[in-house]
């Protein structure tokens, strides 16, 4: 069935049902019926059963394949007050668990209202039986399996859907330009894009009620493409004209319009392209009579509706977009878990005149409250935030509406205004996003008060809106947008993402102003900038503060820094969000590893800070470091000797050759075949995947070689020249330099006795980074680090959980794996001071390690190391290691990893202080 022929379905089913419905003789009828002509069901009766018997009475109808609980109500009755629900629910959870229910509807044959038994606010997504054709789309749960109608899963795919469509207008109108050979600059994308949120609004206000239904589309559809473009341009200048303003003598269509009155409309002075029948078709058909605008995220839309901005201009400016889902994990545990159990206290107060009244202080508890987002993007913080608050006073105008009867409550009782809510953004096309999805988020929320109080509330004309401001965050005062003595009360967001290497001077010259006289700050992201500019308002007004973050600035050395910076300021981590995979709404997705930092005054800090390892798992703490680990701030600073009793740990050798001293076995064979006495001159070769995967390279060797020797080999002889070559035409003294010796590795650190060898990249998912033992006959290049005269007892500690613990705290990732560094992780590694018999131990158990390896030759170190695929006596060898090193140390073998790397940083803490 196409879309079409469905909602025609649609139509004739509603003007069949319109005005009547009774209960028990006409339920299965009416229900029969919409499954098979609007939704194809050609056995309807195999699809749901009714009167389904259960202790607590009989359900109406149930649907099996798709876990649809149905409550049928008389056309009389209504869905107001929940009791059908409620009734539904008692019938629900007498069912047994063979008969799974995700989806509850309570109908009266004028309305359905869905539940969603996966949305944790089981709030109803309302269809009215007129709209059906139009709405048709979101009951197709009823016979898609696992089709979710809730609220945002149904917005998010609205709002993509109107991502895509904004995508044609403005590649269509971009067209034109390069068809006029016509340069696309700054002001031509700037044009494109205020135009193309011009047309969304009104197509928004259009199908949000805002305009007269259809005045929009019947507007337009009376000129050709030809003279579209200039009454379109008309219209904007009359949205921004007053009614007493306007020209008398103008058409009286064009003046039917409502004032809107925003920064939205000011700006005229914008190049718009001449239209052809293709665009008219976009915005005619596409943008207007086929969508419903009302239906789109102003969280998530913005987002997408960013996309359309040069993909190059996100990527320089380092800019993501986050998703609802992640909002929520900073602002639910920042402000709003808070305010939500605050309104469910008030609930629960069992007088009506007293919860009344703290109903009406609560509400003007969140009328006080001010935000900013110094990194605000399209808004998706804001409007989200918005959004959550006027939801919680909705809930709060409804409670205080049917305690009070007599209550004649109107607009005057929305204290929640888009006027507490602040951004900063340095691209001005953003700004006009975030001030349209804040109008929108308005608009949606009235609407949902309008349905509370049964009144109708003016919208327009927009207020003036200028608290979202064109600037750079990190050189603006944060609060000069605030009345004066007003401090704001929370600061989140999500700024942009961008290493060392990445920035720009004047970037990098704006985060060193705000870092100075930190050390390590050289190392630090760019996001930390915000971090200093938030610190102060923190520490001296008691704002309280969340950023999405490069996980990197909480490990390595940018970690030792950051900490330095949050001791200095006086603040403390509240609650942090270990690292997870970032998720995007934007059509080009930002694939990297984040955080999130919450944080508050140290003066304010409450015992008991949260550590999120999922949104299911977790842990409170005493306290949380700059590690987000528990443990007290701490500064892990690069370190060129181990701080406890160790061998030194060093890189390996680098060629610095351009690969022409590194020979594959093609290599090794030709040169073997020139002269077998050759193979005095190769030897094998590891880094740190050749020494994981089991991979076999081997490199020429030349040092204490004689050159006569040397000399014997064309093929040699020509792979030196190439290293002298590539040498000499380096920009690096240090190279340059290297160019007199080319028959050497660039930098040799090759010991004469066994050493370990540690990979300095492993993947996140093993437990233990493997660690092998290589003969000094074996040369190890620069991707690993080597440890010579290592014991089994430094191996077994090494190899144990209690330092890849450590490791998992401090070091640095490359992505999400593990990149492992000496100077941070092995020198600050505090080691245990067993006794002999301890020490023994641990050597017995190192030792069972490698003889468990062995049995597993043909297997490289990944394989055995591969959390799924690990031999049971590697494991168990391992598990009796970790007991042992345990034991050295004296931790309890009972502790968990974050108990243990808690103490570890106890210890560290001691020995900085020696």
């Amino acid at each position: 069935m196409t879309t079409t022929e469905q909602k025609r379905a649609a139509k004739a089913f509603v003007a069949k049902w319109s005005g009547k419905g009774y209960e028990k003789g006409e339920c299965q009828e009416f229900w029969n019926t919409l499954l098979r002509d609007v939704f194809g069901i050609a056995k309807p009766e195999e699809w749901i059963r009714y009167e389904i018997h259960v202790p607590t009475g009989f359900i109406d109808c149930y649907m099996p394949k798709t876990q649809v609980v149905i409550e049928q109500k008389g056309f009389e009755k209504g869905l107001d007050d929940r009791e059908a629900f409620k009734q539904a629910m008692m019938y629900v959870g007498a069912m047994s668990d063979a008969t799974p229910v995700r989806f509850v509807i309570t109908c009266n044959f004028k309305e359905f209202w869905i539940y969603d038994r996966h949305d944790p606010d089981l709030k109803p997504l309302k269809i009215k039986l007129a709209d059906l054709p139009k709405e048709v789309r979101k009951m197709s749960f009823l016979t898609e399996v696992n089709e979710a109608p809730v609220r945002i899963s149904h917005e998010v795919t609205v709002s993509k859907a109107a991502g895509k469509v904004v995508g044609l207008l403005y590649n269509a109108l971009l067209k034109k330009f390069e068809e006029r050979g016509l340069p696309v600059d700054e002001k031509a994308r700037k044009s494109l894009n205020v135009f193309c949120v011009r047309t969304v609004f009104c197509a928004y206000a259009e199908d949000a009620g805002l305009f007269e239904k259809d005045q929009f589309v019947n507007y337009l559809r009376q000129f050709d493409a030809a003279a579209l473009r200039d009454r379109m341009l008309q219209l904007f200048r009359m949205l921004n004209t007053a009614p007493e303003k306007r020209d008398p003598f103008e058409r009286d269509d064009l003046k039917a319009f409502p004032f809107v009155s925003s920064a939205l409309f000011e700006d005229m002075d914008i190049s718009v392209p001449q239209f052809d029948d293709n665009i008219r078709t976009i915005i005619l058909d596409k943008m207007s009579a086929d969508f419903d605008w009302s239906e789109i995220s102003p969280t998530i839309f913005g987002a997408i509706f960013e996309s359309t901005l040069n993909p190059e201009i996100r990527h320089d400016e380092g800019m993501h977009y986050t998703t609802p889902e992640n909002i929520h994990r900073v602002i639910d545990p920042l402000f709003l878990d808070d305010l939500k159990d605050e309104l469910e206290t008030i609930k629960k107060d069992a007088t009506p005149k007293t919860r009344n009244r703290k109903l009406e202080e609560y509400q003007k508890k969140l009328g006080s409250l001010t935000f900013l987002d110094p990194a605000c993007g399209s808004g998706n913080f804001l409007t989200e935030t918005f959004v959550s608050l006027r939801r919680l006073e909705n809930e709060a105008i409804a409670l205080r509406q049917r305690g009070q009867s007599e209550l004649d409550l109107d607009g005057s009782a929305i204290h929640v205004k888009i006027e507490q809510f602040h951004g900063i953004e340095l691209q001005d096309f953003a700004v006009t996003v975030a001030m349209s999805a804040l109008w929108i988020a308005e608009s949606q929320m009235m609407t949902e008060t309008q349905e509370i109080l049964h009144k109708t509330l003016q919208f327009l004309p927009l207020k003036s809106y200028s608290h979202i401001r064109h600037e750079n965050a990190l050189r603006v005062d944060w609060e000069s947008s605030l009345p004066e003595g007003k401090h704001f009360d929370y600061i989140m967001g999500n700024p942009p993402f961008m290493g060392k290497k990445e920035q720009s001077k004047s970037q990098k010259s704006d985060l060193m102003s705000l870092v100075d006289g930190v050390r390590g700050a050289g190392n630090l992201d760019y996001v930390v900038g915000w971090y200093a500019k938030a610190f102060p308002l923190v520490s001296a007004w008691g704002t309280k503060g969340a950023f999405v973050s490069t996980n990197s600035i909480t490990q390595g050395e940018q970690a030792g820094a950051f900490g330095e910076l949050i001791r200095n300021a006086g603040v403390s981590i509240d609650f942090a969000w270990k690292t997870f995979v970032w998720n995007s709404e934007a059509t080009e997705k930002a694939h990297v590893h984040v955080v999130i930092i919450g944080f508050g005054a140290y003066s304010d800090r409450k015992i008991g800070g949260r550590i999120f390892l999922s949104d299911k798992q977790v842990l409170t703490v005493e306290q949380i470091n700059n590690y987000l680990c528990e443990g007290p701030l701490i500064s892990i600073l690069s370190r060129t000797t181990p701080i406890s009793q160790a061998p030194l740990i060093s890189y390996g050798s680098m060629p610095i050759d351009d690969g022409h001293l590194i020979l594959e076995k093609d290599d090794v064979d030709l040169i073997l075949h020139e002269n077998p006495a050759n193979a005095e001159l190769i030897k094998e070769y590891v880094g740190g995947a050749e020494i994981l995967k089991g991979m076999k390279r081997w490199c020429l060797w030349l040092k204490d070689i004689s050159p006569a020797l040397i000399r014997k080999s064309a093929v040699i002889c020509e792979r030196i020249r190439l290293t002298e070559e590539f040498r000499k035409s380096s920009s690096r003294s240090q190279t340059l330099t290297l160019a007199k010796t080319p028959a050497l590795f660039g930098e040799i650190r090759q010991p004469t006795t066994d050493m370990l060898v540690i990979p300095k990249v492993s993947s996140q998912r093993r437990q233990y980074i493997p660690i092998a033992y290589v003969k000094p006959s074996v040369i190890v290049n620069g991707s690993a680090l080597i440890v010579p005269e290592a014991t089994h007892f430094h191996f077994g500690v090494l190899s144990s959980s209690v330092h890849n613990g450590w490791m998992r705290a401090v070091a640095g990732r490359m992505k999400s794996d593990y990149q492992y560094s000496g100077n941070i992780v092995y020198n600050n590694f505090p080691w245990p001071m067993p006794g002999d018999a301890q020490k023994t131990a641990v050597e017995q158990s190192a030792t069972a390690i490698l003889e468990a390896r062995e049995k597993h030759q043909d297997c490289s170190l990944a394989d055995m190391y591969d959390p799924m695929l690990m031999p049971s006596e590697l494991r168990k060898a391992h598990e009796a290691n970790d007991a042992a090193v345990l034991a050295a140390y004296g931790f309890d073998k009972k502790l968990s990893e974050t108990e243990i790397v808690a103490k570890l940083f106890e210890m560290y803490v001691e020995l900085t202080k020696k």
